[in-house]
């Protein structure tokens, strides 16, 4: 398991009975997590003290109960890959979401870690690429950095995020685009990139009301992204939040498309640390392939780990 344990804003404190108990900067947050099937007690002071919670309603979708919370507010990311922090605009919107997936961030410093070692400039390609993550993280790490969206508020959130870390003039295209379209054209235009990171939803529809099933498109798009590399790409990264795609499912699809560039495949569940219990809550999974030449090198943000202090 690839830990996200470098937040010092960000942490889940409690959960029980289908729910995390979290703590965004100041202020507490109660949200459903499918993979909190116990029913421990709710010792936590915060579950009563929480600031917003997030109600799922038995016929699909839910709702936000609000109790003292900002329309919107900050937080920072930190750690020894990115010395100036990142900064991210949160706000509680559709179907539980912040605008924010913190466990992401053992990604950023893993990829953001060899676009700094690369010592050469380096052109990163992000799709699905939401409010912004991984693209600042690379931005920040030095990379040129080529944005791809289908939602346009998402696309402008992902700008102000870049606004609030400092990285208004950082080289970041901005597009508005249906991801595989983007790529199909980026082929006949023969532009490539050393790195490429896709976080594509389980289901969903472009701005044209293309639909997109995971199981379905994965594999052609992964496909398609290879043929982008340039001659010596330095990762390729693929997070998937969907029950069915294990770790070893990325490997295979990382493994099969990559094998002409050699190198090494790893995939793993991503987890963030829970205060109360000392344990780990899963948060989906990656799969990771990196250039032979730098599979040596400190992968910041990996632990093997199942239980603190195991």
């Amino acid at each position: 398991m690839w830990i996200a344990d470098k937040w010092t804003e960000y942490e889940i404190l409690d959960t029980s009975r289908g729910e995390k108990l979290e703590r965004w900067g100041d202020y507490l947050l109660v949200r459903p997590d499918p993979q909190v099937i116990w029913d421990t007690p709710r010792v936590n002071r915060g579950w009563k003290n929480r600031n917003a919670h997030y109600h799922r309603s038995s016929r699909g979708g839910g709702e936000w109960e609000f109790f003292n919370l900002p329309e919107q507010w900050e937080i920072h990311y930190q750690s020894p890959v990115f010395p100036d922090r990142l900064t991210f605009r949160l706000k509680p919107f559709s179907f539980k979401h912040t605008g924010l997936f913190p466990e992401q961030a053992a990604n950023w410093d893993w990829f953001g870690e060899k676009i700094r070692q690369a010592h050469r400039p380096v052109k990163v390609l992000n799709l699905f690429a939401y409010t912004g993550g991984a693209t600042l993280a690379a931005a920040a790490a030095g990379a040129s950095v080529t944005h791809v969206d289908a939602s346009k508020g998402m696309v402008t959130w992902a700008k102000e995020n870049a606004a609030a870390s400092g990285l208004s003039e950082a080289p970041i295209r901005w597009l508005v685009d249906d991801c595989m379209k983007f790529v199909e054209r980026e082929i006949r235009r023969g532009n490539h990139y050393d790195g490429i990171i896709m976080d594509p939803p389980s289901y969903g529809r472009g701005p044209r009301g293309e639909v997109w099933k995971i199981e379905d498109a994965i594999h052609p798009l992964i496909g398609r992204c290879v043929r982008l590399l340039g001659e010596n790409p330095l990762f390729f990264l693929v997070n998937s939040y969907t029950t069915g795609l294990a770790p070893a499912v990325l490997t295979y699809l990382l493994s099969t498309e990559l094998k002409s560039f050699g190198g090494q495949t790893d995939s793993q569940e991503l987890g963030l640390p829970v205060t109360d219990s000392g344990l780990y809550l899963p948060c989906g999974a990656s799969g990771r392939w990196s250039d032979p030449t730098l599979t040596g090198l400190r992968t910041a943000g990996n632990k093997s780990i199942v239980r603190k202090g195991a």
